[in-house]
Parts: structure tokens; sequence; C-alpha cells
């Protein structure tokens, strides 16, 4: 099939739902994807915070491929070794609870809403209002569409499912004004991603956790894109010092295999046999990779290595790229916030030159890159970036503003 005809295969077979990049990737490695002309590409998307390990880590493809081996999928109706020593894992790592296994992020979400409910129902009165935050994005199901404080994903679809508030992020006046009987949970990301990188303020989660514990509401952490070690710590939270009573986990927690999870302390732990499941949800397959995915960036010590090198973008950014915009963000969950709107322009002139990073609307580029990343990697991404940049502001004008 000839790149032409791929297109058209795709347009005709394939509902509209992604704008795709003009490339076809067909291999990778490490931090490097290939298309199907042989050109190299060097990868800070990462499957949008997916592949934490990189491309085709040996260990994940080894674990993958005797499990698949050994035996793939038999439903929840019986005991199977990986699921539950990943569980145990996760038990260890930050909050410690029992967890429900699902396929995805917004199914992660979806079980972490629902316990809530139910637990509402238990002790509050029947209470079953989330509150959440303008700019979030918790999933693509209809409830985490209605979660999600975007209107823009919402409008195709209303009306939303009832039950859920927004507030502006970061604003502690506003996150306890919402609070009302009917109230059972606040849910955040302690770092936005979809909306720019944009973190929390520390006052501001130590609020919610302080509400949480006054009202008799419980706390979710989405760290769907924030886990795994990518902030610097195993999660986000960690660096903050507050413990939610749930916390959900997906993209990169299989190194690339789908998989999410619900984790529940003991307060909020109520579900009982009959009231969630998954078909899929859990597999050997999947959990023998998210196991090796945990063992190897706890051998490498990838989690400080994401806080170092983190620490390394910054200031490379800082020094190559601060006449175009500033970096904010934490570890490897980084956003180059633009003086002008030239993200989209930047973005496709990179992915000529070789780097593949995401545009955000006009003003923002973000950079998810796998954990395994090096400094060499940083230097030369950068350095296209850089590149990128200036081709591109050539051509935009910007009345009033001033560069650094």
């Amino acid at each position: 099939m000839s790149d032409d005809d791929l297109v058209t295969a795709e347009s005709r077979y394939l509902m509209h739902t992604f704008k795709r990049q003009p490339v076809e990737l067909v291999r990778g490695e490490g931090v490097r994807v290939w298309d199907a002309d042989g050109r190299e590409l060097l990868d800070f998307v990462g499957g949008i915070a997916v592949n934490v390990l990189g491309h085709a880590h040996p260990d994940i493809v080894a674990a993958i491929s005797a499990q698949a081996a050994t035996l793939i999928h038999t439903s929840n109706l019986y005991y199977t070794r990986p699921q539950v020593e990943l569980a145990e894992r996760l038990s260890g790592l930050g909050l410690e609870g029992r967890s429900f296994f699902a396929n995805s992020g917004a199914e992660a979400n979806e079980a972490a809403v629902k316990l809530a409910r139910k637990w509402g129902k238990q002790n509050r009165k029947g209470a079953y209002e989330v509150v959440s935050a303008l700019g979030s994005f918790h999933g693509r199901t209809l409830a985490m569409v209605a979660a999600t404080g975007q209107p823009k994903y919402q409008k195709p679809y209303a009306p939303m499912p009832d039950g859920f508030r927004h507030v502006p992020y970061n604003d502690i006046d506003a996150l306890r004004a919402a609070i009302s009987v009917k109230t059972v949970a606040i849910l955040l990301e302690p770092i936005l991603g979809e909306s720019g990188v944009i973190p929390a303020e520390p006052a501001y989660l130590e609020a919610a956790r302080e509400l949480c514990d006054r009202e008799n509401l419980l706390l979710i952490f989405d760290e769907i894109q924030t886990g795994m070690g990518r902030t610097g710590h195993f999660y986000a939270f960690q660096e903050y010092g507050v413990a939610p009573d749930v916390v959900t986990l997906a993209k990169g927690l299989g190194g690339g295999v789908p998989i999410g999870v619900c984790v529940a302390g003991a307060r909020a732990d109520v579900f009982e046999a009959g009231d969630h499941g998954s078909t899929f949800g859990g597999n050997p397959l999947a959990c023998a990779a998210a196991l090796v995915t945990l063992e190897v960036i706890e051998k490498l010590g990838l989690v400080e290595h994401a806080g170092v090198m983190g620490a390394y973008l910054e200031h490379k950014a800082h020094v190559h790229l601060s006449a175009f915009g500033t970096l904010r963000g934490r570890g490897l969950m980084q956003a180059l916030v633009l003086h002008d709107d030239i993200a989209q322009p930047a973005a496709a002139a990179a992915l000529d030159l070789g780097l593949i990073v995401n545009a955000i609307g006009d003003r923002v580029i973000r950079m998810v890159p796998p954990l395994i990343v090096t400094d060499a990697d940083i230097d030369r991404a950068v350095s296209i970036l850089e590149a990128s940049l200036d081709a591109v502001s050539s051509n935009v004008a910007s009345p009033g503003v001033v560069r650094p």
C-alpha cells in the first residue's frame, strides 16, 4: 500500500476522530522512531506519556512474549498471579490500598467516580456530586467528558450526565464555595496535562485535603499522566505531601500495553462483588507488562532520573529558548509556553527536522519523552526546537509582544 493509498484508506475506513500528522511510523527503539521512508525521529511525545521505557524495551518485549506464549486472557472469574502481584506492588508505591484494573485512564476514572457514588450513599446521605477543575481532562467516556472541565469536549454531546461541578484551577475560594450537601468528592490532576502542563499550587492541594477531611469527602487524584515517575516522584502528589483517598493510573503503567488502575485506600474501599467489573481489565498480558515496567523503573532509578533530566531540560530551555517562551512543568512533563501563536507551525517544522513534540492550542508545546531520555537527547531536541521556532517566528508578527 502506497503512502497515498494509506491516507485514502484511513479516511475511508476509520472514523474521522483524529487529525493525524503527515507521517507513518513503522518502528521504534528507545527514544527514537522511524517512518516508512527510514527517516529517524526523536520522540518527545512517547505515545502521549505512555512509552515510559521508550520503544521496544527488551525487558517488556521479553515479558509480553513469554506471557503471550503462556496465558493472555482468562476473565476475572479466576485467579491469575500477575494481577495479584501487580496489585500488591502498587499498594506499596504511595497509596496503600486495593486495586481495580481497567484498560485505560478513562475507565480507571470511571471506577473512581462509581466508587465515590457508592461511598456517598453509605457516608454522605446519598451525595453524588464530584467537583473537578476547569481545564481538567479525565477521559473520553460520556461521564468523564462531563467530569472534564472543558466545554469544547462537552458541547457535541449535551446534555451531560448530572453530578459534576467545575471550578477554576488553583482557586481555593472557588473550591470551598463549590462544596454542598450534594458533594461526595473532589477530583483533581496534580498537574493539568491536556490544558498545557499547569502545576497545582501546594496550598491548593493542601486546601483540597483539608476540605475533604473537614466535610467528610473523598479526595481523588487523577495521575493518569503525572504518575509512573514522570515528575521526579512516583506520584506527583508525593512532591506536595498531600495523600488522596483514591488515585488513578494508566498511560505509562503498561509501558505501551493498555492498562489502567484505580487504587483506593481503606477509607474509600467500598466495592463489593458485582459492584463493578471489566472483561479485559487486569488480564495476564497487561499485568505482566506493568510488572516489568515497574521493575525496570526501579532498577534503573528512572524516577530520580526523570527529576534530573527535567531540571536539565529546564536549564537548556532557559539558555536556548527563552527568546521564544518559558518552560513550565515538573520532571519530564514539561511545556514550552510561547510568546507568540506559533505552536502548531513550530511543531510541524520540528517534525520535518526530526523531532516529535505536541502542540496544545496556539501557544503551548508539550514534551513528555520516555523516562530513559538522556542529556544528549535533550540537547538534540532543544537544538531542533530552537531552529524550528526561529524559522517560524520570523513569519509571525505579534504587536505589543516584547521578548526577553
